[in-house]
């Protein structure tokens, strides 16, 4: 049956089809993302064949940019997994897990710190998942259970994603919609700073509801001040590429002493210790990481020519569908091969694991030898899962935006007229939900966002700030960002993860779309 002789309803309704499939299998089932998302991608291509005009040809090519487009992510699961091992064999995680209640007391502080604050940090560093995948098996170290530990990881860091991994996302933005990064910088890092706001309130609600709240909402308002405000000033002046980086290191800088000088008070130590001694145990455990964020910023600051020389681009051609709907020729998601994240967290798990071998492992170590065999073991078998569901969620997204499915549900909601600014973050979030990047999310809906703006007579920086807030948020409870924040915990349930992450994460995206629509009420 032609898609032009359907009712648009029914239309939007199976554009939706595979990404209700997935929700209602991960959600109302448990699925795994392994097993979920090969029903989705055989959703998609079924729809697609049969409703939007696709043939095999298409269905062929969007497959094999598919491929490109989960390398890109799987490169980063891979090394964050071996990482992750190395670690973890040295005994570094355990004896985190010993040390942290020393620096910041109580469970809520801890999350706070662990992953809003330093895993915002390692965002600004790397991104691409690394936090989560990171952040998430230190906080089962400290005693959180497995799917909480997850949604935490992954919602901590959510606020610094835009102007995270260098600035990725943000650069995207003015690519794709040729604004100014000058008009731009103001407006996203106001939508930002409310997200920051809103994921720290949503981690402490998590840990224990309304008390956390009441305990340290001062505590997380005032964090929010000084990393959104620190990102502004950052933006503003022309280094988005440190700007996220800025921002949580600011956090860092504030937070330690703050929580250091409570656990002092309600002494939190040993009998006999010293909060110096406890200290430099911890210092010692976090090398790791002070590791792995030296050899990110030598790379992506000081060497990135010499990494950039190698990079995988493959040329596909153009393909239509019956309906006209096009995908022009050109290059898939190109792969840095020497400068990718991945690669780049590679180069630190080396060394990571030839100074364990040179110095030898921590007290906490596990009693197993500590051996490269043992460590890629580990790391292929966990690798399995996350690899198949990766790729499968990624091809239904490939599928469905050269199907025109994903735009048509775009173009649906910004035919809202009045509300559209408060719809714009949620346009955003589809995007990101979609193909698990706030990048790719701008690339794709920020020129419709810049032009119904135009349409509406309306801002369009304060527009494209609601669209790359919301495709910030809407990116860590995308079924692929779930599967990577879950693949250093295996205990963790997918499924919960997504519900848990969407609720709050529609909820911070509606406060966003409020802020837009406000903002745009009184620039009008």
């Amino acid at each position: 049956m032609p898609a032009s002789s359907l009712p648009l309803p029914l239309l939007v309704l199976l554009a939706t089809l595979p990404i209700l499939v997935v929700l209602y299998l991960m959600i109302g089932r448990h699925w795994g993302g392994s097993k979920a998302g090969p029903a989705g991608w055989l959703t998609a291509i079924v729809v697609s064949l049969l409703f939007f005009g696709t043939g095999l040809q298409l269905i062929w090519i969007a497959s094999l940019k598919a491929v490109l487009l989960s390398l890109f992510v799987l490169y980063i699961i891979w090394m964050a997994l071996l990482l992750y091992h190395t670690v973890n064999d040295a005994g570094a995680i355990t004896a985190i897990g010993q040390e942290m209640p020393g620096i910041a007391h109580g469970r809520a502080a801890q999350a706070l710190l662990m992953a809003w604050i330093f895993g915002s940090f390692l965002q600004g560093a790397t991104g691409f998942g690394v936090p989560a995948a990171v952040v998430a098996p230190l906080l089962v170290g400290i005693g959180f259970a497995a799917t909480p530990a997850v949604v935490i990881a992954l919602l901590g860091h959510t606020w610094a994603v835009t102007f995270g991994s260098l600035g990725s996302s943000f650069i995207s933005l003015i690519a794709a919609t040729g604004l100014q990064g000058t008009e731009l910088a103001d407006p996203v890092s106001a939508m930002l700073a409310v997200a920051a706001l809103g994921s720290g309130l949503a981690i402490l609600w998590i840990v224990d509801k309304q008390s956390a709240v009441r305990r340290r909402g001062l505590f997380v308002s005032l964090l929010a001040v000084v990393m959104g405000g620190t990102q502004w000033l950052i933006a503003r002046s022309g280094l988005y590429s440190l700007a996220a980086l800025g921002g949580g290191l600011a956090g860092l800088l504030v937070a330690i002493p703050w929580l250091s000088r409570e656990s002092i008070k309600k002494g939190a130590f040993e009998e006999g210790d010293s909060f110096a001694q406890r200290r430099n145990r911890l210092l010692t455990a976090f090398l790791p990481y002070g590791i792995l964020i030296g050899v990110v910023v030598f790379g992506m600051m000081i060497i990135p020519d010499l990494l950039d020389m190698v990079v995988i681009s493959p040329k596909f051609p153009e393909i239509c569908t019956s309906f006209g709907v096009c995908t022009a020729e050109g290059p898939g998601r190109s792969i840095n091969l020497f400068g990718h994240g991945g690669a780049l967290l590679f180069y630190a798990t080396v060394l990571i694991f030839l100074w364990y071998r040179w110095q030898g492992t921590l007290p906490t170590a596990p009693t197993s030898e500590y051996s490269a065999k043992n460590i890629l073991s580990k790391t292929i078998n966990g690798s399995i899962k996350p690899t198949i569901g990766i790729y499968t969620m990624v091809a239904m997204a490939s599928i469905m935006e050269h199907a025109g499915m994903t735009q048509l549900l775009a173009n649906v909601l910004s035919q809202s007229g009045p509300l559209f600014p408060f719809l714009s973050p949620f346009i955003g979030a589809l995007g990101a939900f979609m193909t698990g990047s706030n990048t790719n999310s701008n690339v794709v809906f920020g020129e419709l966002q810049k032009q119904t703006a135009l349409t509406l007579s309306i801002s369009v920086p304060i527009i494209l700030a609601g669209q790359t807030a919301g495709g910030a948020i809407g990116s860590n409870f995308a079924p692929a960002k779930v599967i990577v924040g879950a693949s250093t915990v295996a205990e963790a349930d997918e499924g919960d993860v997504l519900k848990t992450l969407a609720k709050l994460g529609l909820i911070i995206i509606g406060v966003i779309g409020l802020v837009v629509w406000a903002a745009i009420a009184l620039s009008g």
